[in-house]
């Protein structure tokens, strides 16, 4: 085994069976938690995560690194929140879903890791968690819902500042099973840039079918100077 740094901090690849596999060092070693392998390193699956096939893809702008402070909405049973744990090591990722079924299985990876919190509560109302959670400085989505993208732009304004990140998967066939997938990312792409700043996007065919992953950032703008 030859492992090696990958541009991105704390991400890093091998080979397997000729083909490469990122990923991350395990911060609860001798710990798995979805089969993921090796001890020391944790084999993070592109088919499995939405970071990990944008990374895969060839994905240029990756915010999320040692320190980090992550909101994750759409956390499910938290394979990628884990590999985000890894990633950040001192930071903290507060990891959300509205299914109590699924956050029992936080839950029990919470427990294990320092750097994780579950939260069983609904993306779209963000106002019902604030007091729940301290500052952040990345938003993480991957919500397969017809209104993602508004879903987005309110934990954004309720949680982020100027020059802070924001991730999101969008699932086109979500919004809109009518219409093309081009044509629902053309939309999507346009409503974020209404208040937002697109720094990266690439799909993540062929492991994400009918995907498409975006990294923004918050425009702000700079106070003019008055003359007096």
């Amino acid at each position: 085994m030859k492992i090696e740094n990958t541009k991105f901090d704390g991400i890093f690849y091998d080979f397997k069976n000729r083909k490469k596999v990122l990923l991350t060092k395990n911060l609860t070693p001798g710990l798995t938690f979805f089969n993921e392998g090796l001890d020391d390193y944790r084999e993070f699956d592109p088919k499995r995560s939405k970071l990990s096939a944008a990374i895969m893809k060839g994905l240029n702008f990756m915010p999320i690194k040692k320190g980090s402070k992550v909101l994750y909405l759409g956390a499910s049973h938290g394979y990628t929140c884990s590999f985000v744990s890894d990633i950040i090591e001192d930071g903290y990722v507060y990891c959300l879903d509205f299914s109590s079924r699924v956050v029992r299985d936080l839950v029990y990876i919470c427990e294990k890791r320092e750097n994780m919190a579950p939260l069983l509560e609904d993306a779209n109302k963000p106002e019902t968690y604030k007091d729940k959670i301290s500052e952040v400085n990345i938003i993480y989505m991957d919500i397969a819902q017809r209104n993602q993208v508004q879903i987005f732009l309110k934990n954004i304004e309720m949680f982020l500042s100027k020059k802070d990140y924001a991730l999101i998967a969008i699932k086109s066939r979500s919004i809109d099973v009518t219409k093309r997938p081009q044509e629902i990312f053309r939309l999507v792409e346009k409503e974020l840039e209404g208040k937002l700043k697109i720094i990266d996007k690439v799909s993540l065919e062929p492991y994400q079918r009918d995907h498409y992953f975006y990294v923004c950032q918050l425009k702000w703008k700079k106070k003019r100077r008055m003359n007096k």
